[in-house]
């Protein structure tokens, strides 16, 4: 039970952190860099909650959760990408 304690510490100490970068980024490409590693952090509390209560749903919901913010990332990539030009 500590080791749930310790890390749900760390990840709401990194959630506010990414939270700062993700509202004041200067540019897009960090506000997209943050959103990737909020959404990094959303799958990792995902998993280690399934790994304590014991269901595998949630790492269902994980696994879809990242695919989904792959597939972001490369669209607003190339989004940022074309405006450059």
């Amino acid at each position: 039970m500590t080791d749930i304690l310790i890390f749900s510490v760390a990840f709401a100490c990194l959630a506010v952190i990414n939270l700062y970068r993700l509202i004041k980024g200067p540019t897009g490409a960090d506000r997209m860099v943050a959103g990737d590693a909020a959404d990094a952090l959303l799958c990792c509390a995902m998993i280690l909650f399934s790994i304590f209560s014991g269901r595998g749903v949630y790492l269902d919901i994980a696994i879809i959760s990242a695919l989904l913010g792959i597939i972001d990332t490369m669209l607003v990539g190339r989004y940022l990408q074309g405006r450059r030009r």
